[in-house]
Formats: C-alpha cells, structure tokens, sequence
C-alpha cells in the first residue's frame, strides 16, 4: 500500500556538529520535505545543502520565518541559543524538534514547554539513543519483569573529546544517560536529589572528569560517569536486576546486550538469616544461571526519531521524549550544578510541580 501522507516541511537550523545527520534523516524520509537549510555560515549551510537534495539556504530565521513555508523546524545549535530560536519558531506557529539538551536553565526550558503547550504544537527533544534497537529492548526488558526489580544501574561514558567552550563534561556527555534512563524507568527520572563530583585537571575552568549519583525509587541507585579525557572510548551501562542483570555496550556491534542470569539469590538470603543469633555463620545464596543476547532490530535511530516527530504531528501522539522529558533530564543537570558548586554536597531537583508551587 503506498504512503498517500502529505509530507510535512522541515528545516533544519544549525550546520555544525549535528545539523547534518538530521538533514540526511530529514531528507531520506517520506513523511518529510526538507526545505531549507539554516546557518548564519553560508558557507557551511551550501556544502551540507548539496549533500542533502539542494533544500534552500538561508542565513537567518527571520529570512526562514518570513520567505519559506514550512511545519517544522529542527534546532542544532548550542545550547544557549536553543529557547530564543524555539521561541520565535513557536511565535511562528512552527513545531519544534531540540538537539540536547533541551535548554541552558529549566527558566528557558519551561517556558518552551509552556509555550508548546499553550500553542498546540509539538515541542520534542532529540534524544536520539532512546530510539536506538538496543535501548528500546532493555525498555521492553525492564517493562515486562525480566529484570525484576531494579538494585543499581552503572552508566560509563568515556573518550577523549572535545573540551567544549560553553558546557561542562555533564551538560555535554550526561544528557544521553539522563535521557535513558528517564525512557527505561518505569517510573521515568524523578529523583528527590542528586549528587555530583567532578575534576578538572587540565585547568581548563570546567569540570572534565565527573561522577554522578542518583537515587532511584526502592533503595536503587544510579551511578553515571562521565569523562574527556579517557584514551580509550567506553560506552556501556550496567543494569542489575532481582532477577537477571544487563550490561549494554554500545561499541560491540556484535552483541550489545547481555542477559546474566546470575546474582544473589535474595529470597535465599532472607531465609538464612532468619536465625539472627550467629550472623557470621549466615551464607549468601548466589544464582549461576545462562547468559544470552537478545536479537535486536536493525534501523537507524535518527530515522526513527524523525518519523516519530511527524507522528506527534500529524496524530497529536505524545512523544517518549516530548518537552515534559527533556525537562526531567534538564532538571537533573541544573541539580548537578548546584551539587558541585556545593563542594559535591547533595543537591535537591526542582521537579515540575515544585517549580511551579515556587511560581505561585
């Protein structure tokens, strides 16, 4: 049966970094049109414009806004600029699609959501690894109780990059594991607090090494670390489970899940040490079981996330990482902040319903 949608009209703003892997997504999809290519290097925006089916190129939003007409518009730009483009595309009555995170404060970032809500358009951020095979997996995993409840996750993502000139090692690295496991959580990202620590070794006047904990629901806790400056690339995280444990790397293409069914046996070690006379004699049961990989889908994560913007579109269905998410994420890293300027005391998330009892 062939697709009669009408294609929506997108343009992507920002050429750099990001911009070109969702013009080629944008471009290769047919649920979209990508009409223009925007950044204030011409230059930059012509070279990716001819990779990418010759959309227009346009120097400014205002020239974009007032010449072009389009539905959507895709922001990949740094950080500090994202609330005052999404601002004037809304003001335009454009759906907007964030790179992360979604804003520089959660001020900005909700009155982006605010806006997006009060103007009936879809405000999405691109948090691109919650559409990725292996991700959306140990989200059906977790949802089903294959895990059982869940003790502890270790997140690692390390390499050596780029110092950013705006942002520290969090805001740049921990956007994708705050996305994560707001997507993976049955109960999404809501701690009470966070705390951080971080290290800055080459002096360069922002944290480049650091480490962040997180509180989950039932005595859980979350640990994130993220780094720079490490000479060899790591992207895993490790999920444990009452009943069987998953550890994701991202680098093994081969097999990015492993299912362990192996740990301690809870319900056992409760019955020994029932008899709380001789502690030292009380043993721990541990569970040796199968490991196994599950099949994962193949797809492009990108070309996913695109098509689930057009649905939120065109259907007005909610996105898994819609503003209200972003915002959890953004949430977390102001917190962060707040936790290192503290000297890595622990630090409280100001969640939505806080935020605005503090408005009222």
């Amino acid at each position: 049966m062939s697709n009669t949608t009408q294609p929506l009209k997108v343009a992507v703003i920002g050429a750099g970094y990001w911009g070109p892997n969702l013009a080629r997504n944008f471009a290769t999809s047919d649920l979209w049109e990508l009409v223009a290519i925007c950044d204030l290097d011409i230059q930059r925006a012509s070279a990716l414009a001819a990779k990418v089916g010759h959309p227009a190129v346009v120097p400014n939003i205002d020239q974009l806004f007032n010449d072009y007409e389009i539905d959507a518009v895709a922001i990949a730009t740094p950080a500090r600029t994202h609330h005052g483009i999404a601002m004037a595309a809304m003001a335009a009555g454009k759906h907007v699609l964030v790179e992360k995170p979604l804003a520089d404060t959660t001020k900005a970032g909700q009155e982006m959501v605010d806006t997006a809500a009060t103007s009936g358009l879809v405000l999405m951020a691109d948090h691109t690894y919650c559409y990725t095979p292996a991700v959306l997996k140990i989200r059906e995993l977790i949802q089903s109780g294959d895990l059982g409840e869940i003790l502890y996750i270790d997140s690692v993502r390390i390499n050596l990059g780029l110092v950013q000139p705006d942002v520290d090692v969090f805001w740049d690295l921990a956007p994708h594991d705050l996305s994560i496991l707001d997507f993976i959580l049955p109960e999404g990202l809501s701690p009470l607090t966070v705390t951080a620590q971080a290290a800055d070794p080459l002096g360069s006047g922002k944290a480049c090494v650091g480490y962040l904990s997180i509180p989950l629901p039932g005595g859980a806790l979350a640990h994130i670390h993220v780094n720079w400056l490490s000479p060899t690339k790591i992207r895993s995280m490790v999920i444990g489970g009452s009943k069987r444990t998953l550890v994701w790397d991202d680098l093994n293409p081969q097999q990015r899940l492993s299912i362990y069914d192996r740990g301690v046996d809870l319900q056992c070690q409760e019955l020994t040490n029932e008899d709380t006379s001789d502690r030292r004699n009380a043993s721990i049961s541990y569970r040796l079981g199968d490991t196994w990989s599950p099949a994962l889908e193949e797809f492009e994560p990108l070309g996913r996330m695109v098509t689930q913007f057009h649905s939120s579109i065109q259907n007005a269905q909610e996105s898994p990482t819609d503003g209200r998410s972003a915002m959890r994420v953004l949430s977390v890293l102001e917190a962060t902040s707040r936790s290192l300027a503290k000297g890595g005391r622990r630090a409280r998330v100001i969640g939505e319903s806080l935020r605005l009892a503090e408005a009222n």
